[in-house]
């Protein structure tokens, strides 16, 4: 459910503008996305865990707010980052 620091910083590495970057949109995106990743698995097993679904629709919530900035602002780079996570179409 939740992320290794191993598998954090792989994702930070990936996803970073330079070497000191850890929270630009596309960092913050690619962490969300693993984070709900590993929650929509979580409810295959677990279907009546409510509170957890909610706490999944603000991460949800959450990275949608930040695409739509970097779709605004930067949109070469919204492009490149929902083809490496595979999010639309």
């Amino acid at each position: 459910m939740s992320i290794t620091s191993e598998d954090k910083q792989k994702l930070i590495a990936q996803f970073q503008r330079n070497a000191k970057d850890t929270g630009s949109p596309e960092v913050q995106i690619s962490l969300l996305t693993k984070r709900i990743v590993g929650l929509t698995g979580h409810f295959q097993e677990h279907k009546k865990d409510h509170h957890s679904r909610r706490g999944l629709l603000g991460l949800v919530s959450r990275r949608r707010k930040l695409l739509e900035y970097l779709k605004r602002n930067d949109y070469p780079k919204y492009l490149k980052t929902i083809q490496e996570l595979e999010l639309r179409k």
